[in-house]
This record gives structure tokens, sequence and C-alpha cells, in this order.
């Protein structure tokens, strides 16, 4: 990927812009995330299966997140991997997602995988819905 970006740069003095936006705009996959998305998928024996995460409407404060395992992505899914982890968002939830972070936090109070999503306005008290 990043060997289409310098050669796209080289090529196009206007390229530089829209692909440095590229990755921004995407979705990140944290390394705590992928280590322990690893360890799930090792448990559950599905290596080649993914994390979906979707948007649906509901909560309190209107938009809530979803996420659930999937054997494989959806024709118009988009997918995005590190190190051999996949996460799948469907088009209609990825406008809401654009440029989230996926991390995956311990502490001693509670652990689990947290969504910085830089589209939030508000939230609720639980954290589990938002609104854009």
């Amino acid at each position: 990927m990043n060997e289409q970006a310098t050669n796209q740069t080289s090529q196009t003095p206007t390229a530089p812009a829209a692909t440095a936006a590229k990755p921004a705009r995407g979705i990140t996959v944290h390394e705590s995330a992928v280590e322990q998305l690893k360890k799930l998928l090792e448990e559950r024996r599905t290596p080649e299966a993914g994390l979906r995460i979707a948007v649906r409407g509901g909560g309190c404060s209107g938009l809530a997140y979803v996420m659930e395992w999937a054997e494989k992505p959806r024709e118009k899914d988009k997918i995005f991997e590190r190190d051999g982890v996949r996460v799948f968002v469907d088009p209609k939830s990825y406008l809401y997602l654009l440029g989230t972070e996926i991390v995956y936090e311990s502490t001693l109070m509670a652990s689990g995988f947290k969504l910085n999503n830089p589209n939030v306005k508000g939230s609720c008290g639980c954290g589990e819905s938002f609104s854009v």
C-alpha cells in the first residue's frame, strides 16, 4: 500500500493530499486489539474469520455499535486487515466509522474493545450508544 502511494505521488502533483487522507479515513486496528483478536480467533478455531463492526439505530443516544464474529465478509463489506486480523464493516456503518481506531483495554475494573470514533458528537453515560 505504501509503495502505491509513493508511485502515485511521483506521477501526480495532487496525489499526495488524496493519498495521505485515505489511511486516516479508514478504520485502524491498534496493536492491542490485534493481539486480543488473534487470541480469540485461535480459541474459536476460526483464524480465517473476522470481527464485524456495525452501527445500528438504538440506545439512548440514537446509534449503537454492534460487534460480532463473521466467518467471511459480505459482498459489499469494507475489509480492514492488520497482521492477519480482519475487520468487516458494511458500507452504511462505514460512513459513521470513518477514522475510527479499535483498541483493546484491560484495567482492574473492566476489559474490552473500545472504538475511538472521531465522528461522535455525544454519547450516553454507559458509553454504548452515541450520536453524530
